[in-house]
């Protein structure tokens, strides 16, 4: 499951659509400036982790977890990410 939307829907209604959207905003922002690093850091890899699993992208949390390639994490950030786009928001 790329994305958990359960997770989504639990944090869209803890605190609510506008704070949702922005809470969105700051994370893309700000790991789209991670992601953009030509290696990442065990320090990147627990930032991404942690805000992956707050927003519901599943299978980043896990490959975070799991791998420090560059690759698997870039091409599952941009996959969740436009999944999200395309639905939640």
């Amino acid at each position: 499951m790329l994305i958990n939307w359960t997770r989504v829907q639990e944090l869209r209604d803890e605190i609510g659509h506008d704070s949702f959207a922005e809470v969105v905003a700051v994370f893309l922002d700000e790991s789209d400036t991670v992601i953009a690093r030509p290696s990442l850091t065990a320090e990147d890899l627990h930032f991404l982790r942690g805000a992956a699993l707050n927003l519901g992208f599943a299978e980043l949390a896990e490959a975070c977890s799991r791998t420090a390639d560059r690759h698997v994490v870039t091409a599952l950030y941009a996959a969740s990410k436009a999944s999200l786009l395309a639905e939640a928001i």
